[in-house]
């Protein structure tokens, strides 16, 4: 069987630096707009929750009609200082969900949400709030402002990650299928005679005890667990791709045998050169979105070379 490719320190080197070239090309053409529009947009819905409320003042008596409607539900978050994800939220004011049902039948939940926000507010943007007075025009409209910008930002961020994430797996994909590797239903793989057959794939599944973002049936009978990370910078690599990538590797390994699982993450954006060497010493073979022929021809040589093996025989 054909041994995955091990990369030079060198060639690591060179192919971090493209991928970083073309991470900040995508970056520096990303349209302004999404951000000015979901600026927009946010700043309309805050404007409006503050028109409802008074200011913010009135909370109590307009909580369940804002609570109830997913957009003006997501303020809540943003009113405290720092905000607070919905995990963090879910927990401080003792809610399973902030579903419009689950404040339907929780009477208290409003004023649980409500008591929280009037405890932990920003006071730097909602100095009034403390005082229960209105705000001056001034106040009011940096308040909105600065309200608008941290959602807008946050929102960005998010679909920075999701969409680049989805988009990578997209090109994986349609890579294999364009290179005669069939694509199958995704399944749960807890023995490897439940992977994909030799050259076919499926997207994400469970492969023993974690997740792989592809798991590919090879020519030569082995199986192939596939991640696909973007990193935007080197210190996030760390998480990526060694916390991440590799670990996934090492379990895999042992789960399933070195010799019966190759194990691989297809990258995309920053990262730092010694994390990508640790990686790759941990058993994770490297390849990069901008190459990803080098992955299909190796791919592909563990087809020929079950091939040969055969007609040796």
């Amino acid at each position: 069987m054909i041994a995955p490719p091990v990369w030079l320190e060198a060639q690591l080197d060179q192919a971090r630096k493209t991928a970083a070239e073309h991470f900040r090309q995508a970056r520096c053409a990303e349209p302004l707009e999404l951000y000015l529009n979901l600026f927009d947009e946010y700043r309309g819905i805050v404007e409006e929750v503050f028109e409802q409320t008074a200011d913010l003042t009135k909370l109590r008596e307009k909580a369940s009609v804002l609570l109830a409607d997913r957009r003006t539900r997501e303020i809540f978050r943003y009113l405290s200082g720092p905000p607070v994800s919905l995990d963090d939220l879910k927990v401080l004011i003792q809610a399973k969900s902030l579903t419009a049902n689950t404040f339907g039948s929780d009477a208290d939940l409003a004023n649980r949400l409500v008591s929280f926000v009037r405890n932990w507010h920003d006071r730097r943007r909602f100095p009034w709030m403390e005082k229960r007075r209105r705000p001056e025009k001034r106040e009011k409209d940096a308040a909105v402002l600065a309200t608008a910008v941290l959602l807008a930002v946050r929102r960005t961020e998010t679909l920075r990650r999701t969409q680049g994430s989805q988009l990578q797996e997209q090109l994986v994909a349609a890579r294999l299928r364009q290179s005669g590797i069939e694509q199958v239903p995704a399944r749960k793989v807890l023995t490897l005679s439940q992977a994909p057959r030799p050259g076919r794939f499926c997207g994400e599944s469970m492969l023993g005890t974690r997740k792989a973002d592809f798991i590919i049936g090879l020519g030569d009978g082995r199986t192939m667990a596939v991640e696909c990370k973007v990193s935007n910078s080197a210190t996030n690599s760390i998480k990526r791709l060694n916390n991440d990538a590799a670990a996934k590797a090492s379990a895999w390994q042992r789960e399933f045998g070195t010799t019966q699982i190759v194990t691989a993450a297809v990258l995309d954006g920053v990262y730092a050169l010694r994390n990508l060497v640790d990686a790759q010493g941990k058993g994770l073979t490297i390849f990069w979105v901008h190459d990803l022929c080098a992955m299909l021809e190796w791919i592909n040589k563990t087809r020929s070379d079950s091939h040969h093996a055969r007609g040796k025989g």
